[in-house]
């Protein structure tokens, strides 16, 4: 079983994936520890801030370690916000009956209102060393993007509203 979870920055996709480790002893891969491995070796001249370009960048890698994964009959939770939307074009119909798709995300009604706790917890799993960035307008844009993106390809998406309580079953 493949797990995708994605969503934009402080949805709570490493929290999530962690919660899902504990439960079902499934690993998880960060794709943020994939994109700064390959940023810090010098394997790309792409940025943390490169968003779209890292997507392109990094999916190709993914999605073959994901069909790998499949093949040796192998679990793995993929989390980060770089799995692009029409993600499951790239399978064939033997790998999508073993990969379960979920993106998470924070109403505006949700962030209005708990943005306080979205900084809070914002480390809860992994130290985020600068987060001077995260403001109440860049995540209230970056989830209206991703919910947009979300309705427009179909795909399945947590969308989190009155209490920050995700449960999925394997």
């Amino acid at each position: 079983m493949i797990v995708l979870i994605t969503g934009a920055s402080h949805t709570g996709k490493t929290a999530l994936a962690q919660k899902l480790l504990e439960k079902y002893k499934y690993p998880y891969l960060s794709i943020d520890h994939l994109k700064m491995g390959f940023i810090r070796s010098g394997y790309t001249k792409l940025t943390p801030e490169d968003d779209d370009e890292l997507t392109d960048y990094l999916w190709p890698v993914i999605r073959e370690m994901i069909k790998t994964v499949i093949e040796n009959k192998q679990n793995l939770i993929v989390e980060g916000c770089y799995i692009p939307f029409d993600w499951s074009r790239d399978f064939e119909e033997e790998y999508l009956k073993h990969i379960k798709y979920y993106c998470l995300v924070l109403s505006e009604c949700y962030i209005r209102n708990h943005f306080a706790n979205i900084k809070r917890y914002a480390s809860i799993v992994e130290n985020r060393l600068d987060d001077v960035w995260c403001t109440m307008e860049s995540v209230l844009e970056d989830n209206a993007k991703f919910l947009e993106l979300a309705q427009k390809y179909n795909v399945n998406y947590v969308l989190i509203n009155d209490k920050y309580e995700i449960n999925i079953d394997l």
